[in-house]
């Protein structure tokens, strides 16, 4: 018999989860940017870094229904920021898309897949997350523009909206110069048919 209690506990369930994104996902995962960000969402910058590549080990996630349907989606993608002032690599991630489901917007899902990413990268011992988003949303997660001032993206982008954040104190002093892909690349290019 149910109780009290019981019923208190399923009312303020979460009414989503974070869970590793897998082979499953990738039809409802694109579907789910193309409604989120429209079609011009391959013609960006960000873009250009992440095609033909396979997401950084562990790091490309998702949110789910209590019925288990992908409802946010986030991914993070090995770069190299620039070089330091030693002239060397400097290793970082690049995160996004981030998106969720429009008639899910307003629940929590965004900033709950920001904070598992931010962790899990941590975790992973990465120095640095870059991306390409509002700041007034990023700030909350301690994304500012100040570390990267010196590095650019591979095409057109807007300064102010190009953030990092550092894991390891320190990670980005010095880096300079253009974004360039770093992660594994697919063994064969991807085609997505909706159903």
């Amino acid at each position: 018999m149910a109780t009290v209690l019981d019923s208190v506990r399923a009312f303020f369930a979460p009414s989503f989860t974070i869970d590793r994104e897998n082979a499953g996902d990738v039809l409802s995962r694109e579907s789910l940017l193309d409604s989120a960000m429209g079609a011009g969402r391959r013609r960006k910058s960000s873009e250009k870094l992440r095609r033909g590549r396979i997401p950084a080990e562990g790091l490309a996630l998702v949110a789910r229904d209590r019925d288990g349907h992908l409802i946010g989606t986030v991914r993070l993608w090995n770069v190299e920021a620039g070089v330091n002032a030693d002239g060397r690599p400097v290793d970082a991630l690049l995160l996004g898309p981030l998106a969720v489901d429009p008639d899910q917007k307003g629940a929590g899902i965004g900033s709950a897949l920001m904070k598992a990413a931010i962790v899990e990268a941590k975790k992973r011992g990465h120095g640095a997350i870059l991306l390409v988003g509002d700041a007034p949303y990023y700030n909350r997660f301690g994304f500012e523009s100040e570390t990267c001032a010196h590095l650019v993206m591979p095409g057109p982008f807007e300064r102010s909206r190009f953030l990092a954040l550092e894991l390891i104190d320190g990670w980005l002093a010095g880096a300079a110069g253009v974004l360039v892909p770093s992660g594994r690349k697919l063994s064969a290019p991807l085609r997505y048919r909706a159903a």
